[in-house]
């Protein structure tokens, strides 16, 4: 198998190309126009449609298929009624460090606005996944995560009363949950975490300020403290052309 000299450690083999050699056309537009992507960096605007369609002699539609997989990939994004170069993918690190550690090892910074702060009693699938009782008291803490004020995700937490029963009068919805629970003197020693790929809700887009077509990672997770207590259910949405993830392995 071919391979070009001058393919990227850990690219795609053979560039994409299929085995049968016939690249679509969209596909090679793409290419050439991440190629620019990368001569024009973060923030430049990328040409029109017209201008690229008649720059590669191909269909305006095939420039649309090929830009709009590069702003499902996040090389690219949308800005007013024109396209410009996305800036680098988040790297947030798979372990119970907050976002808030995460965004700020990047230079950038985090912050959170509230959506809402509720308190009802724990329904029977809560309190099966968690341990906790059913019936019981629990927070609903509904947040928009975001970088340099830019919304990146959506992250919905519940929690006991019992455990942080003045959640709603001493915590800002702005700062980092987890160095609020630290100072209640309730540390984590414990998680399961699953990530999957869905499509945001029309709701959790508008929040987002996403296209409902844009795919988001998903990840669950299900906390203790370190004496084995439940102590939080987290689901959190981050846009997939924002992010990426990273784990350190130990042999």
């Amino acid at each position: 198998m071919d391979y070009p000299n001058d393919q990227a450690p850990g690219a795609p083999v053979r560039s994409g190309i299929p085995e049968h050699g016939r690249v679509p056309k969209y596909y090679a537009v793409k290419a050439r126009i991440d190629r620019l992507v990368d001569e024009l960096g973060e923030g430049a605007p990328i040409p029109t449609e017209r201008d690229l369609s008649e720059r590669y002699e191909v269909a305006r539609e095939t420039v649309r298929q090929a830009l709009r997989e590069l702003v499902l990939e996040g090389k690219l994004r949308r800005q007013g009624r024109g396209t410009v170069v996305a800036g680098p993918k988040l790297e947030q690190p798979l372990s119970l460090a907050s976002y808030t550690e995460g965004v700020r090892r990047q230079g950038r910074t985090p912050g959170r606005a509230l959506v809402s702060l509720d308190r009802f009693p724990c329904p029977e699938p809560l309190a099966t996944e968690t341990g906790l009782t059913r019936g019981e008291p629990v927070w609903h803490l509904e947040r928009v995560l975001l970088a340099d004020d830019e919304r990146v995700g959506l992250e919905s937490t519940y929690v006991a009363v019992d455990r942080v029963p003045h959640l709603d009068r001493e915590f800002d919805p702005d700062s980092s949950f987890y160095a609020y629970l630290g100072r209640q003197g309730i540390g984590f020693g414990s998680a399961d975490e699953r990530i999957e790929t869905v499509l945001a809700t029309p709701r959790e887009a508008l929040l987002i300020g996403t296209p409902p077509a844009l795919p988001m990672l998903l990840i669950h997770r299900v906390s203790r403290d370190t004496g084995g207590r439940p102590l939080e259910r987290v689901r959190t949405l981050y846009r997939g052309d924002r992010f990426s993830f990273t784990v350190r392995l130990g042999g």
